[in-house]
């Protein structure tokens, strides 16, 4: 058996994102399994080199993981022969130069989403990485969650017949910080940082909606700041500047409609932090992030609009599961989506969530802001290099 060592620049693993999911769960959680075995009989070995700003935080993540490699020098690692691939979970308003620099030192990229802050950005990236010849892509973990590959089950399947519309509702309450700590770091709220749920959010509708039901064609958004006012990590109160709240109307380039609500400024009455409904001709479907319950046409009950009683039927119970039968089980989002990049960059295996991918993401999120800006509905333009 050989095995075959792939050195990855993670930049931002200080974060919690990077250090939860894509440290622990992904990169790390391959090695404990022996690495991940490719078709050929090869093992290929991830070998994380960590990078940051903070020497402190790196050197005790090192220590506490057991690995050899870190810096706060970005330049040194990409100049370094060994590393094959740069991982990027910065902030969103560090990514663009970054990711820069590591196309222009032939490293295959992924990075989290979204790619930039403007549109502009995010497609250059999308066109030097093409042009350089550079394996890239994009983290789209959502596709990767058990309760939308249910969904996809159901979609590929013919299921639902013809689509009508898609419902989404994402979202919590997020503490103001003044009273309890807020669970997302202040920079989420200061446009001039690249926050706000629109840039955030509507990236990965993007990517769901055009994998799972077609290619959005066009948007009309509201985008709010419902609290103007927090309280950042040290306890000093500032200014909210970015929207907490995107509300978004999506037509499809099949005809139907995708509505997305999305909030830091709700409370939740659902089973799960994300809800999708979808309505077909044939059926409908609820998904969350785990779960997916199903009703087809034929079981299908008549309800009857009486506001003077208590309902006579209990809803919810009218609905049946999808079964967790996945062969080989559903494992962690974000490293199913490692290892087929890994496969990708290394192997040349299938991969179709690139650079470009993430621009579309983007553009939707400036067209959204756009919208709500301009009180119209508009036009997405299709992507191409």
């Amino acid at each position: 058996m050989t095995r075959r060592t792939v050195r990855i620049a993670m930049n931002g693993v200080t974060g919690r994102m990077g250090y939860r999911q894509h440290l622990i769960r992904s990169v790390l959680a391959i090695r404990e399994q022996g690495g991940l075995r490719l078709d050929d009989g090869t093992v290929l070995w991830p070998e994380p080199v960590l990078l940051g700003r903070r020497e402190a935080a790196l050197r005790e993540i090192a220590d506490r993981h057991g690995l050899d490699h870190w810096s706060t020098d970005l330049d040194t690692a990409l100049s370094d022969p060994s590393v094959e691939v740069y991982f990027d979970a910065q902030v969103t308003s560090a990514r663009v130069p970054a990711v820069r620099r590591a196309i222009a030192a032939g490293k295959h990229v992924y990075c989290e989403k979204p790619t930039a802050t403007t549109f502009e950005d995010a497609f250059e990236l999308a066109r030097l990485a093409r042009e350089s010849g550079v394996r890239n892509g994009v983290v789209q973990d959502k596709l990767f969650l058990p309760g939308l590959r249910k969904l996809r089950r159901l979609v590929d399947g013919g299921f639902f017949g013809r689509v009508l519309s898609v419902r989404g509702e994402f979202g919590y309450w997020v503490f103001e910080g003044d009273w309890q700590p807020a669970q997302r770091p202040s920079w989420n709220y200061r446009v001039r940082d690249g926050g706000g749920i629109t840039v955030d959010m509507f990236p990965h509708w993007d990517y769901v909606l055009h994998e799972l039901f077609g290619r959005v064609t066009s948007v009309q958004a509201l985008s709010t700041t419902h609290i103007p006012r927090r309280w950042d990590e040290d306890g000093k109160p500032y200014e909210a500047t970015a929207d907490d709240a995107a509300y978004g109307v999506f037509q499809l380039a099949s005809g139907a409609v995708a509505q997305f609500n999305s909030s830091w400024t709700v409370r939740i009455h659902r089973d799960e932090l994300l809800e999708l409904q979808v309505d077909g001709t044939h059926g409908s479907a609820v998904a969350g992030l785990r779960d997916c319950r199903v009703q087809h046409r034929s079981a299908t009950p008549r309800p009857a609009w009486d506001p003077d009683g208590p309902p006579a039927d209990r809803f919810r119970a009218q609905w049946q599961e999808v079964p967790d039968n996945e062969p080989g089980g559903f494992g962690n989002a974000f490293r199913a989506q490692w290892e087929l990049f890994l496969r990708h960059a290394v192997a040349d295996g299938p991969w179709h969530w690139d650079l470009l991918a993430g621009a579309r993401g983007v553009q939707l999120a400036e067209l959204g802001l756009r919208s709500s800006a301009e009180g119209r509905r508009l036009d997405v333009p299709e992507l191409t290099l």
